[in-house]
């Protein structure tokens, strides 16, 4: 049988080799396929038949007493057969020490629930003979990390022991956990916000989230792409199962970072996990008044807030915690709704109204554009630095001038009123420097006492949905009603609706 001779080009030194090929009869080559086919089908029956017969001889195994019992691996379940996320599905890590603890714990009891959340506060080292407060979070000590090198000149070894807090979790053995989620002993945790906002992601996938820190000298010197961990974030169980493997030898990797959270993203980078920034985490790396951060609430739900010690009472008047408690209690109210802004305009008398459900109300004697509106008024400076910016988001000046300013109420309390709706009231809040807008228009605002907001219980799965800003109307605009007090009324917006000034 002789050999046709033809060349090809090999793609690794670009030259031309020499292959032979059989020549072969049309005749014998339709015979040789003829006798391929025959075999092929042969041993396809013969293993089919094979199967079958091992199948219904194998023996279907109960739950019984046998001493001998083989265990049938079932299939993973599909995300849609998966209950919905919960807060059993979440396990906290907390970066807590004994000296901090005392002061701290306040923090970790108003967001808590006992025998409900599941998680520990890690120590560096036992607390002694005093009682463990049963409304506290349930503890664990770190392991030993003085093997481990750490080299940054100006930070704490605890950045050691705080970043394989996850990896000390993981390695208990939780069952159930879908969501290992990492914050300190002063970060507070909305924990029902925290659940919807996870759930919208496929926990059997590799999942890092979190948010960055509002001023942007931190985010340069610790990187944008990391979650920052007083601010908390949460790390879905597949990727912790990736990150554990690899955490101890990636701590001495990047001894030189400052903090856990640092060295826990330049691992999970190592991975070749992003994070999925959600901007409803608050790192509150600012020093001053939080006021125009949390009256201008990005359309998203409030999941976390910290460095509660650092900036002034939320609520004036109050220490720190009373003043989170009373948010917490609004929060409890309507968690999903909690700090979100709506603006309406009252035409008839000219006004701008500017609602943070749970918060604050403003009111212009004016109309003003919702760029304006939506924009924070920076009461509040730098984390590093203690300047006026750069910030992540835009800022407002605060003018000295008493009639650039709105009339600020502050919420007095939330109640419920049936049917999943609510009743907020705002009192009008006194400016401390004791400046008053003597204008004519002004006056006229000055009037109005109270501000009541109505408004339904803002349901989960509005969330699931694309994120939009709510509307609102005023209720009483005629001349008939009790200047001392408006009502406002936050729903859906219509189709085509806008807050368009005339």
């Amino acid at each position: 049988m002789s050999c046709a001779v033809d060349s090809v080009r090999d793609p690794f030194n670009n030259s031309w080799k020499t292959l032979r090929f059989p020549n072969i009869k049309p005749s014998e080559l339709l015979l040789l396929f003829l006798k391929a086919g025959l075999a092929a089908s042969t041993f396809f029956l013969i293993t089919l038949v094979f199967h079958l017969t091992l199948s219904y001889s194998q023996p279907h195994y109960h739950n019984n007493n046998h001493t001998s019992v083989k265990y049938v691996v079932q299939p993973q379940k599909t995300t849609q057969e998966q209950p919905p996320a919960n807060i059993s599905h979440l396990f906290f890590g907390i970066g807590g020490s004994v000296a901090t603890w005392d002061t701290r714990r306040q923090y970790s009891e108003l967001w808590w629930r006992p025998g409900v959340t599941r998680g520990f506060v890690w120590l560096d080292r036992h607390p002694g003979n005093s009682t463990w407060p049963e409304t506290s979070p349930p503890y664990k000590v770190s392991g030993n990390t003085s093997a481990f090198n750490y080299t940054c000149s100006y930070g704490s070894r605890s950045a050691i022991r705080i970043a394989r807090i996850v990896k000390e979790s993981f390695e208990l053995g939780v069952e159930n956990v879908r969501w290992f989620v990492m914050g300190d002993d002063d970060t507070v945790f909305f924990t029902d916000n925290l659940v919807m906002v996870l759930s919208k992601y496929d926990h059997n996938e590799m999942y890092y989230v979190g948010g960055n820190s509002e001023s942007v000298e931190q985010d340069v010197i610790h990187f944008y792409t990391m979650a920052f961990g007083g601010g908390g974030f949460a790390i879905s169980y597949p990727l912790a199962k990736e990150l554990v493997r690899i955490l101890d030898g990636c701590i001495d990797r990047y001894a030189e970072f400052y903090g856990s959270d640092q060295k826990i993203q330049s691992c999970i980078s190592e991975i070749g996990v992003q994070v999925t920034k959600e901007p409803g985490f608050h790192q509150v790396d600012i020093h001053g008044s939080p006021y125009g951060l949390l009256a201008s609430h990005p359309v998203v739900p409030l999941v976390s807030l910290h460095h509660l010690d650092y900036v002034d009472p939320i609520f004036p008047n109050m220490t720190r915690v009373e003043a989170v408690r009373k948010l917490m209690t609004t929060y409890e109210t309507d968690s999903g709704r909690a700090l979100q802004k709506s603006f309406c305009y009252d035409l008839r008398r000219n006004w701008s109204v500017s609602v943070s459900w749970g918060y604050s109300v403003e009111i212009y004697p004016s109309l003003r554009t919702v760029k304006e509106l939506e924009m924070a008024f920076q009461t509040f400076r730098t984390w590093r630095s203690w300047s006026d910016g750069p910030f992540t988001f835009n800022t407002r000046p605060v003018s000295s001038d008493p009639c650039e300013k709105p009339v600020v109420y502050m919420l007095d309390r939330v109640l419920n009123v049936g049917g999943n709706k609510t009743r907020s009231i705002y009192r009008r809040h006194r400016d401390s420097s004791g400046n008053v807008c003597a204008r004519e228009d002004y006056v006229r605002v000055s009037v109005v006492q109270y501000v009541d907001v109505y408004a339904p219980h803002l349901i989960s799965e509005a969330w699931k949905k694309a994120p939009r800003r709510q509307c609102c109307e005023i209720m009483n605009g005629s001349d008939g009603m009790d200047k001392n007090v408006i009502s406002v009324k936050m729903r859906g917006c219509h189709r085509f609706e806008s807050v368009t000034p005339p």
